[in-house]
C-alpha cells in the first residue's frame, strides 16, 4: 500500500517539478527585473506615469539591446576583456565557465555552429556516441588536423560536465535524423529525455 502511494507521489513530483521550476524561474526573473529596474524607473519617471510591469519591459528591452550590441566587434572585444577578469578569479573561474558552457548550448547561433548531429562509431565494437560536427572544412582546421577525409566533432558529456573535440574520419560517422534541440536534450539528460516525435 505504502509502496503504491510512494511511487505515485514520486511520479506526480517528477511530473510537476519541471513545470513548477520553469514557471518559478520566469517568475523570479520578472520579479527581479521589476524590483531592480522598476526602482530605477521610479526615480526618473514621475509616480503618476509609472505603472507595474515597466521594470519587466525595461529588462526585456535591455536584453534585446545587449543582443544587438554583441554583433559589433568592438562590443565583443570589450566584453571579452571583462570576461577575462572572471577567468582569472580563483573560485569564480570554474563556476563561471560551467555556467557559460551550459547556457552556450541554448544560444541561437548554436544551430549554425553545430551543423550536423552524428553518431560516431568506435572500432569494431559497434559502440556509438552522439556528437556534433563543428568543422567540416579542412582549410579552417589547425595544422596537423587539416585532413580532407576527417571532420571535427564535439562529443558532449551527460549532465553538462564537459566534452571532447575529436578529429573523426568521415567513414566513422553516421548522420542522424535529429534536430539540435533533440540531440542536446538527449545527451544532456543521458538519454532520459523523451523522444516523442520519434516514437510516433
Amino acid at each position: 500500500m505504502f509502496g503504491f502511494v510512494g511511487r505515485n507521489m514520486l511520479t506526480g513530483l517528477f511530473t510537476v517539478l519541471p513545470v513548477a521550476l520553469t514557471l518559478y524561474l520566469f517568475y523570479w526573473l520578472a520579479v527581479t527585473a521589476e524590483s531592480l529596474l522598476g526602482g530605477l524607473i521610479r526615480q526618473v519617471v514621475p509616480s503618476e506615469f509609472y505603472w507595474p510591469g515597466m521594470g519587466v519591459i525595461a529588462g526585456l528591452l535591455a536584453l534585446f539591446v545587449v543582443g544587438v550590441l554583441m554583433h559589433a566587434y568592438v562590443v565583443r572585444l570589450i566584453f571579452g576583456k571583462f570576461e577575462g577578469l572572471f577567468e582569472r578569479l580563483p573560485g569564480v573561474k570554474p563556476i563561471y565557465r560551467a555556467m557559460r558552457d551550459f547556457f552556450d548550448y541554448f544560444r541561437p547561433q548554436k544551430e549554425q555552429e553545430f551543423s550536423q548531429v552524428v553518431a560516431v562509431t568506435f572500432g569494431e565494437s559497434g559502440m556509438k556516441l552522439i556528437g556534433f560536427i563543428t568543422r567540416a572544412d579542412a582549410d579552417k582546421l589547425p595544422e596537423g588536423f587539416n585532413d580532407n577525409e576527417s571532420v571535427l566533432v564535439y562529443l558532449p558529456l551527460s549532465y553538462m560536465i564537459g566534452g571532447y573535440t575529436l578529429l573523426v574520419p568521415q567513414t566513422a560517422l553516421t548522420r542522424l535524423d535529429m534536430t539540435m534541440d533533440e540531440a542536446m536534450r538527449f545527451t544532456l539528460t543521458a538519454g532520459l529525455a523523451s523522444m516523442d516525435g520519434k516514437k510516433k
